[in-house]
């Protein structure tokens, strides 16, 4: 296995049974039950450390929102990675993995005032300023608890990305983040510099996410790099949004390929990048067990209440029959959820052996990013587990809902 294939590296098969990290399937199935997601811990330390490898000159930070808990923050803290967050919750559980605070970016077009407050008396490194209400607010937190805060200006270069139009986010008509071609940028940048409880740590931009063409990249690097020079800034975050392969035949640039085509065009800068798809997603396998099959469709016991990027944005996967080998031959089938929507799809129109019964499990690869995190519990279902797995052994690291988690919300 390598970094470009769709499985994590330690994915090996015996006897059509797939193993993850030294364990196969069916323990996991029978120790963990399903649906369950289940994260190659080797696999992911192994994307954290290649992401380093590429921009030894500058600083990583993880995009907490592909997927995120303590444990994987303990991770981060490890290898050296800083953390992005978003929201009060993410930050919540960067300080309950023990994340040091100045290496924590606080991102989010509409923080809270309450959310504001909390990141700067634990002493946040950085916050990602996106608004001018934003800055009135940090301000004046600042100056009330008698700080100078680190802050970076999202600036929206005007680059449409080669995306899905939900996840495109350097357009001018984002709702993130300061226009560059209106001139809001420059007046943030002004408004930082009249503050003296606020210091301009650089400048940020994020264009989009699932990017697997480069030239878009290189697009915003070259405005903000022009942008950098015209406010005397010497930092740069680029943001994240580096595609993975969902298929074996789809494109999967390298990061090291990524940061050769940002230092191309920012020059001496000093550059961050926040990766979180290209290292949380190819290192989590969801596996399923089969409950019906019938001509055209194989029922699954998840669904899109634990993947819902069928539904939302046609986003494709592949499946494979991973609990033992078949020698029938295959046919076109769709891998459909138990909820109760038209709409439940997890995998369309994939090959799958015409032997599949239930009981079998079913194995999708390139699971770990948005699946967990975005998960509800429509029509009441918990969500599933997350189950790290490395050198044979399996640990519990997000436990499973149960109907009692559900119940105990209810007044």
């Amino acid at each position: 296995m390598t970094f470009d294939t769709v499985w994590p590296r330690t994915a090996t098969w015996t006897g059509g049974e797939l193993h993850l990290g030294g364990v196969g399937v069916r323990q996991l199935a029978h120790e963990h039950g399903t649906p369950a997601y289940l994260l190659d811990e080797a696999d992911f330390r192994a994307r954290c450390q290649t992401w380093l490898d590429a921009l030894p000159g500058g600083d990583v930070h993880y995009g907490g929102k592909a997927f995120l808990c303590p444990e994987i923050v303990r991770w981060l803290d490890e290898l050296g990675l800083s953390l992005d967050v978003c929201t009060g919750g993410e930050l919540a559980v960067a300080q309950a993995g023990g994340m040091p605070p100045e290496r924590v970016v606080f991102h989010g077009n509409n923080k809270s005032p309450a959310e504001l407050r909390r990141a700067l008396e634990w002493g946040i490194g950085c916050v990602v300023a996106d608004s001018l209400t934003e800055l009135t607010r940090l301000a004046a937190l600042a100056t009330e608890l008698g700080i100078v805060q680190q802050v970076m200006i999202r600036v929206t270069p005007g680059v449409e990305a080669a995306t899905h139009k939900s996840i495109a986010t350097g357009g001018d008509d984002s709702k993130f983040g300061f226009s560059l071609a209106r001139g809001d940028a420059a007046r943030a940048v002004r408004r930082v510099r009249d503050e003296p409880s606020l210091e301009l740590h650089g400048l940020h931009s994020h264009i989009g996410s699932q990017l697997t063409a480069l030239d878009g990249f290189a697009q915003a690097a070259a405005r903000m790099a022009a942008f950098a020079a015209e406010c005397g800034v010497t930092r740069l975050d680029l943001g994240g949004g580096l595609g993975v392969a969902y298929r074996p035949s789809d494109p999967a640039p390298t990061p090291a390929e990524l940061v050769t085509v940002l230092e191309k065009e920012t020059g001496g800068l000093r550059l961050a990048v926040e990766p979180g798809r290209s290292i949380a997603g190819p290192s989590t396998v969801a596996l399923y067990e089969v409950g019906t099959v019938k001509a055209a469709h194989v029922s699954v016991d998840g669904g899109m209440s634990d993947n819902p990027r069928p539904a939302m944005y046609g986003s494709p996967y592949t499946a494979v029959l991973a609990s033992r080998a078949s020698d029938a031959p295959e046919r076109t089938v769709t891998v459909v959820g138990k909820h109760c929507e038209s709409g439940d799809i997890l995998v369309r129109d994939i090959a799958l052996p015409a032997d599949l019964q239930p009981g079998d499990l079913i194995a999708v690869p390139v699971s770990g990013a948005y699946q967990r995190s975005m998960a509800s519990n429509y029509n009441h279902v918990p969500r599933p587990p997350v189950i790290a797995v490395r050198d044979g052994l399996a640990r519990t690291i997000v436990r499973r809902e149960t109907e009692e988690d559900l119940l105990r919300l209810y007044c």
